[in-house]
């Protein structure tokens, strides 16, 4: 299962439980430096909630990007870019 972190940056990274329970201060500064993340449009994407809204004829004929679809980070990712450097 996959969850979204926003770093104090304000970007928003996606990690697993176990990802998040062995992160350390050090992760998240390395996360910081590196500037990884994104920034989220929709503080509802990738939520339990659905939205009962109806697309109006406006957002049919024009659609907008589509934001939700997460870049995920794995612990093995950033140990492999600290090795890297």
């Amino acid at each position: 299962m996959i969850m979204n972190y926003q770093l104090p940056t304000g970007k928003v990274v996606y990690l697993s439980i176990e990802e998040f329970l062995d992160l350390t201060d050090e992760d998240i500064q390395y996360l910081i430096a590196h500037d990884c993340g994104d920034h989220i449009v929709n503080p509802f994407s990738g939520s339990a909630l659905k939205s009962r809204k109806t697309k109006s004829d406006d957002e049919k004929e024009f659609p907008s990007l589509d934001f939700d679809d997460p870049i995920e980070i794995s612990a093995e990712d950033i140990k492999r870019i600290k090795n890297n450097l």
